[in-house]
Protein backbone atom coordinates (compact mmCIF):
# COMPACT_ATOMS: atom_id res chain seq x y z
CA UNK A 1 0.00 0.00 0.00
CA UNK A 2 3.06 2.59 0.74
CA UNK A 3 4.10 1.76 -2.49
CA UNK A 4 1.10 2.36 -4.49
CA UNK A 5 1.13 5.84 -2.12
CA UNK A 6 4.03 6.64 -3.46
CA UNK A 7 3.77 5.88 -6.59
CA UNK A 8 0.42 7.93 -7.57
CA UNK A 9 1.89 10.89 -5.23
CA UNK A 10 5.44 10.67 -7.72
CA UNK A 11 2.80 10.83 -10.51
CA UNK A 12 0.67 13.86 -9.82
CA UNK A 13 4.18 15.66 -8.97
CA UNK A 14 5.98 14.80 -12.13
CA UNK A 15 6.00 17.78 -14.62
CA UNK A 16 6.77 15.25 -17.71
CA UNK A 17 3.63 13.60 -16.79
CA UNK A 18 0.58 14.66 -18.99
CA UNK A 19 -2.09 13.18 -17.29
CA UNK A 20 -1.30 14.69 -14.19
CA UNK A 21 -2.09 18.05 -12.44
CA UNK A 22 -1.15 21.38 -13.87
CA UNK A 23 2.00 23.00 -11.87
CA UNK A 24 1.62 26.61 -13.29
CA UNK A 25 -0.20 29.59 -11.43
CA UNK A 26 -4.08 30.12 -12.36
CA UNK A 27 -2.89 34.04 -13.94
CA UNK A 28 -0.60 34.85 -16.38
CA UNK A 29 2.37 35.80 -14.86
CA UNK A 30 3.56 38.40 -17.36
CA UNK A 31 0.81 40.74 -16.42
CA UNK A 32 1.38 42.73 -13.07
CA UNK A 33 -1.21 45.54 -13.55
CA UNK A 34 -5.13 46.17 -14.40
CA UNK A 35 -6.63 49.46 -14.92
CA UNK A 36 -10.30 49.42 -14.10
CA UNK A 37 -12.41 52.51 -15.76
CA UNK A 38 -16.21 52.92 -14.50
CA UNK A 39 -17.68 50.59 -16.03
CA UNK A 40 -20.32 52.13 -18.58
CA UNK A 41 -24.16 52.08 -17.44
CA UNK A 42 -26.72 51.73 -20.45
CA UNK A 43 -29.71 51.22 -17.41
CA UNK A 44 -31.74 53.20 -15.47
CA UNK A 45 -30.39 52.15 -12.19
CA UNK A 46 -27.87 55.01 -11.07
CA UNK A 47 -25.02 54.06 -9.56
CA UNK A 48 -24.54 50.49 -10.17
CA UNK A 49 -21.62 51.42 -12.18
CA UNK A 50 -19.58 52.51 -9.54
CA UNK A 51 -20.86 49.41 -6.99
CA UNK A 52 -19.47 46.92 -9.85
CA UNK A 53 -16.35 48.94 -10.72
CA UNK A 54 -15.76 48.76 -6.84
CA UNK A 55 -16.72 45.89 -6.30
CA UNK A 56 -13.91 44.25 -9.52
CA UNK A 57 -11.55 46.24 -7.87
CA UNK A 58 -11.50 44.70 -4.26
CA UNK A 59 -12.11 41.28 -5.90
CA UNK A 60 -9.02 41.94 -8.39
CA UNK A 61 -6.84 43.10 -5.22
CA UNK A 62 -7.79 40.27 -3.28
CA UNK A 63 -7.70 37.17 -5.44
CA UNK A 64 -5.12 37.65 -8.41
CA UNK A 65 -1.40 38.48 -8.64
CA UNK A 66 -2.32 41.93 -10.28
CA UNK A 67 -2.64 45.19 -8.63
CA UNK A 68 -5.17 47.95 -9.89
CA UNK A 69 -3.46 50.83 -10.89
CA UNK A 70 -4.40 53.78 -13.21
CA UNK A 71 -4.79 53.64 -16.93
CA UNK A 72 -1.66 55.08 -17.94
CA UNK A 73 0.55 52.95 -15.58
CA UNK A 74 -1.29 49.66 -16.21
CA UNK A 75 -0.21 46.57 -18.00
CA UNK A 76 -3.72 45.65 -18.81
CA UNK A 77 -7.23 47.47 -18.76
CA UNK A 78 -10.63 46.41 -17.91
CA UNK A 79 -13.70 47.76 -19.72
CA UNK A 80 -17.34 46.48 -19.94
CA UNK A 81 -20.58 47.93 -20.24
CA UNK A 82 -23.75 47.80 -17.48
CA UNK A 83 -26.42 46.27 -20.25
CA UNK A 84 -29.64 45.46 -18.26
CA UNK A 85 -30.93 45.33 -14.92
CA UNK A 86 -33.92 42.91 -15.12
CA UNK A 87 -36.65 42.22 -12.06
CA UNK A 88 -38.58 38.54 -12.49
CA UNK A 89 -40.72 37.83 -10.25
CA UNK A 90 -40.49 34.43 -8.37
CA UNK A 91 -43.27 33.99 -6.02
CA UNK A 92 -46.21 36.11 -5.18
CA UNK A 93 -47.86 35.79 -1.33
CA UNK A 94 -50.69 33.41 -1.09
CA UNK A 95 -53.16 35.65 0.28
CA UNK A 96 -52.26 38.68 -1.25
CA UNK A 97 -50.78 38.11 -4.07
CA UNK A 98 -48.59 40.14 -3.74
CA UNK A 99 -44.86 40.15 -4.72
CA UNK A 100 -43.05 37.61 -2.15
CA UNK A 101 -39.83 37.13 -3.54
CA UNK A 102 -37.71 39.00 -6.88
CA UNK A 103 -34.91 38.01 -8.49
CA UNK A 104 -32.59 40.77 -10.23
CA UNK A 105 -30.64 40.02 -13.11
CA UNK A 106 -27.43 42.17 -13.52
CA UNK A 107 -26.05 41.78 -17.22
CA UNK A 108 -22.95 43.28 -18.61
CA UNK A 109 -20.06 42.68 -21.50
CA UNK A 110 -16.59 43.08 -20.51
CA UNK A 111 -13.37 42.94 -22.36
CA UNK A 112 -9.79 42.77 -20.59
CA UNK A 113 -7.40 43.76 -22.71
CA UNK A 114 -2.93 44.05 -22.94
CA UNK A 115 -2.23 47.71 -23.24
CA UNK A 116 1.26 46.73 -24.44
CA UNK A 117 0.27 44.64 -27.48
CA UNK A 118 -3.70 45.30 -28.37
CA UNK A 119 -4.25 41.46 -27.75
CA UNK A 120 -7.73 41.23 -26.42
CA UNK A 121 -6.96 38.48 -23.80
CA UNK A 122 -10.83 37.83 -22.85
CA UNK A 123 -14.13 39.35 -23.79
CA UNK A 124 -17.81 38.29 -22.63
CA UNK A 125 -21.08 39.32 -23.59
CA UNK A 126 -23.98 39.11 -21.89
CA UNK A 127 -22.47 38.06 -18.48
CA UNK A 128 -25.00 37.94 -15.51
CA UNK A 129 -25.03 38.10 -11.67
CA UNK A 130 -28.28 37.34 -10.08
CA UNK A 131 -29.37 38.39 -6.35
CA UNK A 132 -32.63 37.67 -4.80
CA UNK A 133 -34.93 40.13 -2.41
CA UNK A 134 -38.02 39.50 -0.27
CA UNK A 135 -40.08 42.83 -0.22
CA UNK A 136 -43.19 41.90 1.45
CA UNK A 137 -44.04 43.68 4.61
CA UNK A 138 -42.47 40.86 6.62
CA UNK A 139 -39.28 40.81 5.52
CA UNK A 140 -39.60 44.15 3.66
CA UNK A 141 -35.71 44.06 1.66
CA UNK A 142 -35.11 46.88 -0.37
CA UNK A 143 -33.99 45.82 -4.44
CA UNK A 144 -30.33 46.99 -3.61
CA UNK A 145 -30.14 44.00 -1.34
CA UNK A 146 -30.60 41.98 -4.44
CA UNK A 147 -28.97 44.61 -6.73
CA UNK A 148 -25.87 44.25 -4.17
CA UNK A 149 -25.94 40.40 -4.68
CA UNK A 150 -25.76 40.31 -7.98
CA UNK A 151 -22.79 42.49 -8.48
CA UNK A 152 -20.71 40.65 -6.00
CA UNK A 153 -21.65 37.64 -7.93
CA UNK A 154 -20.72 39.40 -11.36
CA UNK A 155 -17.21 40.37 -9.82
CA UNK A 156 -16.34 36.94 -8.68
CA UNK A 157 -16.99 35.70 -12.05
CA UNK A 158 -15.35 38.30 -13.99
CA UNK A 159 -12.01 37.95 -11.92
CA UNK A 160 -12.57 34.36 -12.42
CA UNK A 161 -12.70 34.56 -16.07
CA UNK A 162 -9.22 36.52 -15.75
CA UNK A 163 -7.29 33.10 -14.91
CA UNK A 164 -4.76 31.98 -17.34
CA UNK A 165 -6.24 28.69 -19.82
CA UNK A 166 -5.53 25.70 -18.86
Amino acid sequence: MLIAVACTHAGCASESNPGGFQTEGLYDTNIHTVAVPIFANRTFYREAEFKLTEALTKEIELRTPYKVTKSGSADTVLTGTILNVDKRLLSRQYNTGLAQEVQVVVTVSFEWKDLRTGKVIRKRSRFQGTGEYMPSRVTGEPFEVAQHEAIGELARDIVSAMRSDW
